[in-house]
């Protein structure tokens, strides 16, 4: 009996492992006090980013930590949790952070970005970034812009040299 346990146990513990592996973040939230509606709302969002939110026992998750490197993730472990699995860590923060704001009653407590412990303190502060759209097109912008102005220097010189030619 005992090792069907442990065999269902570890089978918990890998799939958080492998949940976490396939995902840019980990984000641990309380939901002490929210109703089964406002979970549903919060899966509905989550699941709008291809995010999933579960909710597993904290020693599971903190023996998944444990095996996974994670330093200092099993201290934010206490309470009814529940992790939420983000393909996308600014946006899946932003949803969430977003989503405390509104109801009052999720906290976002920590999570892990690339095997980096975050408090959430770290966490509101990646909430506050620009998306992957958004940094992408700053990218652009920054490269374009020499390009642009290097244009506009050859244009305005053209336009001299045929102005002196015309004269």
């Amino acid at each position: 009996m005992k090792q069907a346990i442990l065999k269902q146990k570890e089978a918990v513990v890998d799939e958080i492992i492998a949940l976490a592996k396939d995902t840019s973040a980990l984000i641990v939230v309380e939901y002490r006090g929210m109703d089964v509606a406002e979970i549903s709302d919060l899966r509905r969002l989550l699941r709008g980013m291809n995010a999933k939110m579960a909710i597993y026992k904290n020693s599971m998750v903190a023996r998944a930590g444990e095996k996974l490197a994670y330093q200092g993730f099993e201290e934010h472990l206490t309470g009814p949790n529940a992790v939420v699995f983000c393909p996308d860590a600014i946006e899946g923060a932003k949803v969430l952070f977003k989503f405390a704001r509104k109801s009052g009653k999720l906290q976002v407590k920590a999570g892990v970005i690339e095997s980096r412990v975050l408090n959430s303190a770290e966490l509101k502060a990646v909430s506050s970034l620009p998306g992957k759209l958004g940094l992408i097109s700053m990218l652009l912008s920054c490269i374009q812009s020499p390009i642009r102005q290097f244009a506009a220097t050859i244009q305005a010189i053209s336009e001299q040299n045929q102005s002196t030619t015309a004269n």
